[in-house]
């Protein structure tokens, strides 16, 4: 059986509200908090996700945190709360999956902040200056198209290497913006901690594609 996979948008974020695109790095709001915990009840077979990745942005961070406690590796949450399972998955960053724009609010935070506020989670995939947007981190078209492009091929490795498998089902948490050129589709715009369901396919000419499983149907509460 190939690999389901599940594009997650984040939840609310305080630049969402405020419209104050000036806030570097904004985390979720109380709302936001609230929405993404409702993650756990709508997406199906919890037990067959073998990864999340997130976009470094502390938003999706929170987002997967909140959204996959019963998921995930208790080693994010701290232990007073009861958090994450044993053995659980991996949490890991892909600064391929940041937002588009070079705006304050879709820059991510350096090293230091991130390794302060969330436990435990592994900062290798994160090379000095990845929130700095240029080169392949650029906001142009042609830079966001590229980076769409490396996040599927990523996803078509995973499929391959996950095929089969009891654990198979990948979680990708990302944004608006960004989605519309990972999936392919321009016009998609999910609720905030909504998500659709793809397959992943290569018909050899345009590289690996997503295929929404639901085409008519988003999720979100």
């Amino acid at each position: 059986m190939a690999s389901i996979i599940y594009l997650v948008r984040h939840a609310e974020s305080e630049h969402n509200v405020s419209k104050d695109f000036s806030h570097l790095d904004p985390p979720l709001t109380t709302l936001g908090h609230t929405q993404a915990s409702q993650i756990v009840e709508s997406v199906p077979h919890p037990e067959r996700i073998a990864v999340i990745l997130t976009s470094p942005l502390r938003r999706a961070i929170q987002t997967s945190l909140a959204g996959f406690p019963h998921v995930l590796d208790k080693k994010y949450y701290d232990i007073s709360l009861g958090l994450g399972v044993e053995n659980g998955v991996e949490l890991t960053l892909e600064p391929d999956l940041q937002e588009r724009s070079a705006l304050p609010c879709d820059t991510g935070s350096e090293h230091p902040v991130l390794k302060k506020e969330f436990l435990n989670l592994d900062l290798d995939s994160l090379s000095e200056g990845w929130q700095v947007k240029e080169g392949k981190y650029a906001a142009d078209d042609d830079s966001v198209t590229l980076r769409a492009g490396r996040v599927r091929k990523k996803l078509e490795q995973l499929n391959s290497a996950l095929r089969g498998n009891e654990r198979r089902d990948i979680v990708v948490v990302t944004h608006g913006v960004f989605m519309k050129f990972l999936s392919g589709e321009p016009n998609i715009d999910l609720p905030k901690a909504g998500w659709r369901s793809y397959t992943i396919s290569n018909d050899g000419e345009d590289g690996p594609v997503l295929s929404p499983i639901n085409e008519n149907e988003d999720h979100s509460h």
